[in-house]
């Protein structure tokens, strides 16, 4: 059956999940990346998936909107004005675009997240 509404069933559970490879500008650690796209549109707008991230920090900025729902894991985001924000299962995260500073993955995280 097709269907207009692209999805994956229990998205915080399912294990056949793809490599990403390691996560780039990495300060500490060797984070490794896996995940799943649900739906990736026109010039990559919208898109969306599931985003499991092991352990290690990192540089990072945000090219686009992004909204994150984190169903497992813990991690602190740290922008380099000086925010931080905590993360942990059921903790809800809209990125702006232009977001920059570091992420430090304390438990493997895992989101499941949109990007505008």
């Amino acid at each position: 059956m097709t269907s207009s509404a692209p999805h994956l069933h229990q998205a915080s559970t399912r294990t056949d999940l793809v490599d990403w490879g390691a996560q780039p500008d990495a300060l500490e650690g060797a984070s490794h990346s896996t995940g799943r796209l649900v739906h990736k549109g026109p010039n990559n707008q919208p898109e969306s998936g599931i985003w499991v991230c092991t352990s290690g920090r990192w540089r990072l900025a945000i090219p686009r909107d992004e909204l994150c729902h984190f169903v497992a894991g813990r991690a602190t985001y740290r922008s380099d004005d000086g925010e931080v924000i905590e993360v942990s299962a059921a903790t809800v995260v809209m990125f702006p675009a232009g977001w920059i500073g570091e992420c430090t993955v304390h438990e493997t995280i895992r989101n499941i997240y949109m990007l505008a």
